[in-house]
């Protein structure tokens, strides 16, 4: 039996949180999705921020940028952690919060294109 090389070994322990994240981004791809329609559909301008956030899951800029779905992970976590239970009524405004708090996670780790000065 053929035994494994480190790196070949490493990238076979590390599967199992490779596949949540790629699950997260494309779960989260849909959701960038859906909160850009609602904005269309009530008229909208959607701030800036949000939409930062929203074009980095749709442009996929996380495969160019090695950590950022890590730390947008782990802000999903928190936020599905502490954020009320959503129901009809509040689901967009707790979308639109999570985005909000996605984008800032983007500025502070510095994935977000521009220099932090």
């Amino acid at each position: 039996m053929k035994r494994f090389t480190p790196e070949e070994k490493y990238k076979y322990n590390i599967r199992k949180q490779q596949k949540t994240l790629e699950e997260f981004a494309e779960h989260e791809f849909e959701w960038a999705n859906d909160l850009m329609y609602w904005y269309r559909l009530k008229k909208q301008d959607m701030p800036d921020d949000e939409y930062r956030a929203c074009a980095f899951f749709q442009n996929r800029e996380y495969r160019n940028k090695p950590g950022s779905l890590t730390l947008l992970y782990e802000m999903y976590l928190r936020c599905h952690n502490e954020l009320p239970q959503v129901t009809k009524e509040n689901a967009f405004d707790i979308l639109c919060f999570q985005f909000k708090m996605y984008a800032q996670v983007l500025k502070t780790g510095g994935y977000d294109g521009k220099p932090n000065w």
